[in-house]
């Protein structure tokens, strides 16, 4: 996998789903609908300990910088990322109902029609909002009473996590891939769904750029810079990111470019990389369209407040998603499933979407990051 790269193998489970869905009997069709209903089980179960293992450590960590630029840079951010999933949202409830037409119920006509040979039941422990409780509790309480025994068994929890994301779920993704194109293909539903996909992926790249001008925008207006010439200066780091798909892996070229754009090195040094921890405009914009187009295919509740309430605890569960690959999307599963009410097969869908524009999203999250420093650098400049 390592040597071959999560993408391509994604793209290969998916060409693979769809050849196997034409030729398969419907004996190993329900053999890999069996092994999909165990892992998804198994994906079900992780995910309260993916919110804790990631947000718990999270906030105990940006606990412990530095006063009022702390909770600028937080705020800023956190309200950056949601106004992209806002904007994912308008635009989608406007053009894509059109591009859905004719694809309603798909998951439930292919629900009907094949079960798996047994399925194992594996309750979670507990659910997405006492997980996310929990993890504000023990997040906080470890910043206000200096816990740091408890500090570190958070940390080493989050390893685990991460690890059995990277080692275990990351891994055996393209198998339930492949089994849930299968499926489909084989019940006649997958090219009217890729087409459809087809179409939503070209406008969520558009997303991506509106969203990165008019972030600059706003920082070219508040700093007196010219925006098109402090993103043209971010682009090095928008390459870095988009062949790399690691926020990590480009923070010393995010901090780079931002200190050529006259942000402060003190000021960049403390913003960038937390911003790339808790400021994901990209991937919160790219889901949520990925959402939204699953909620139209399959005549479910899409309307605003209820979005906005999926995209406010989306917001705060992928803070340290970024840590791990597929991070983002594996900590979105909770808010899917408890507030939007997504199953396994839609979170399937999900996933492979998100995989596949993966680089994007990240590329619009770090490039970002660079708006979000002259921001902060303008507030907190002395005269």
């Amino acid at each position: 996998m390592k040597k071959i790269g999560l993408l391509p193998l994604i793209i290969m489970a998916i060409v693979l789903g769809i050849v196997a869905g034409n030729v398969f009997s419907e004996g190993l069709v329900r053999l890999f609908i069996t092994f999909n209903s165990i892992f998804s089980q198994f994906l079900g179960f992780m995910i309260p300990f993916i919110i804790i293992g990631f947000v718990t450590p999270a906030i105990a960590n940006i606990g412990s910088g530095a006063g009022k630029m702390l909770v600028a840079t937080v705020l800023i951010a956190y309200l950056d990322t949601v106004v992209a999933g806002l904007i994912g949202y308008g635009t989608g409830s406007l053009f894509f109902p059109g591009m859905i037409a004719g694809t309603e119920s798909f998951v439930a006509e292919k629900a009907a029609e094949l079960k798996p040979f047994f399925e194992i039941n594996i309750p979670t422990v507990m659910d997405v909002m006492s997980a996310l409780v929990f993890s504000f509790m023990a997040g906080l309480g470890i910043i206000y009473t200096h816990a740091e025994t408890l500090h570190s068994v958070f940390d080493e929890f989050q390893n685990i996590v991460s690890k059995v994301i990277a080692k275990v779920i990351i891994p055996l993704l393209p198998v339930y891939i492949f089994g849930i194109f299968t499926n489909m293909t084989y019940t006649g539903q997958a090219y009217r769904i890729l087409l459809v996909f087809a179409q939503i992926i070209l406008v969520i790249v558009v997303l991506h750029v509106f969203i990165l001008v008019y972030e600059f925008v706003i920082a070219g207006g508040l700093a007196h810079k010219n925006p098109f010439r402090l993103l043209w200066r971010m682009l090095p780091a928008y390459l870095t990111a988009l062949g790399t798909s690691s926020s990590a892996a480009t923070i010393p070229v995010t901090l780079d470019r931002t200190i050529k754009n006259g942000v402060s090195a003190d000021v960049a040094g403390f913003t960038v990389p937390l911003c790339a921890t808790i400021h994901m405009p990209g991937s919160m914009m790219k889901i949520t369209c990925c959402a939204l187009t699953v909620c139209l295919m399959n005549g479910m509740p899409h309307a605003f407040p209820l979005f906005l309430k999926f995209m406010l605890l989306l917001a705060v569960c992928m803070v340290a998603g970024p840590g791990v690959p597929g991070g983002a999307v594996m900590a979105a599963l909770g808010p899917l499933a408890s507030v939007l009410g997504f199953n396994a097969d839609m979170q399937a869908l999900i996933i492979a979407l998100y995989i596949a524009m993966d680089s994007f999203g990240t590329a619009c999250n770090v490039t970002g990051d660079g708006a979000v420093a002259i921001v902060i650098d303008r507030i907190f400049r002395r005269k």
